[in-house]
């Protein structure tokens, strides 16, 4: 039996544990999820974040929902119309994507993916659950590993059936590190993606618009963010196109960058005032 603080440790980030309880106190996740010091640090940031929402029409949690909801509705789209069954979420975290896809859908192998304590912790929570089985669980995964277990290339190999479909999720991952540094990343996940039949691949990225009335806002955003998660923060693109562009020289044949602004009347999904400051790239090998 797991002790009740066995989630709270200081093995997982500020902003897993934030992010995590944004889920839980939005009703997008499992009673199970909630940890205590997400919920402190979750109403220690209420008075900011009410005051972000006041000066800038928009907030952490804003663009967290957003890009949630979105990465849902492309993920629920795969599914329905390109018959995809299974999927790779890689930094899991305490995301309950997973928990809630296997529900709606019982054909899903999905197999969520973070560093070993992370990991261990999901695994854990799964069986609380009652979600943990062969087609759902957590294992090791370093998306900078090589030639190891937890490399990319081997869990999707492990895992996964090389002639089906796979579609692979990172949410509030990849600007945790530089341009040059995420980009091996994503080259040896394009050539992951084109053993399968179907490769798609989700990620959240941040343009730092150069036109954006918050651009000031955004880089201070980032001094901050990269502070409490003790990492060097990088918005890698200037602008949508570039950000297309950019996925097209890695070699990924089509490439949508999705904009939260396009899906407010069909998704239940906070709105900004003016621009919203997240996107979700949809790159397919």
């Amino acid at each position: 039996m797991l002790k009740k603080d066995r989630l709270d440790t200081s093995s997982i980030s500020f902003t897993a544990l934030y992010t995590g309880h944004v889920w839980t106190a939005n009703g997008l996740s499992a009673p199970a999820f909630r940890t205590r010091m997400g919920s402190v640090f979750y109403h220690a940031l209420a008075p900011f974040e009410l005051v972000g929402g006041k000066l800038v029409g928009g907030n952490i949690r804003t663009f967290l929902l957003q890009r949630h909801h979105l990465i849902d509705h492309l993920v629920e789209k795969a599914i329905e119309e390109e018959g995809v069954t299974q999927i790779l979420e890689i930094a899991c975290g305490l995301s309950p994507r997973g928990y809630r896809f296997c529900q709606r859908y019982p054909q899903l192998t999905y197999v969520e993916a973070d560093l070993p304590d992370m990991a261990d912790r999901k695994q854990q929570l799964l069986a609380r659950t009652g979600s943990l089985s062969a087609q759902h669980q957590a294992v090791p995964l370093n998306v900078f590993a090589r030639d190891t277990d937890d490399a990319l290339e081997n869990v999707v190999r492990d895992h996964f059936d090389r002639s089906k479909p796979l579609l692979v999720i990172t949410e509030g991952l990849v600007n945790y590190f530089d341009l040059p540094t995420i980009d091996s990343f994503w080259q040896r996940l394009r050539h992951v993606l084109a053993e399968h039949p179907t490769g798609i691949y989700l990620t959240d990225n941040y343009p730092l618009l150069d036109d954006h009335p918050f651009h000031r806002t955004m880089q201070t955003l980032r001094g901050l963010l990269g502070t409490v998660s003790r990492s060097r923060v990088s918005f890698h693109f200037g602008s949508d196109n570039q950000a297309q562009q950019h996925f097209t020289s890695l070699g990924y044949g089509q490439v949508a960058v999705h904009n939260p602004r396009d899906f407010y009347r069909l998704l239940p999904m906070p709105r900004s005032r003016g621009m919203p400051f997240v996107r979700v790239i949809e790159a397919r090998s």
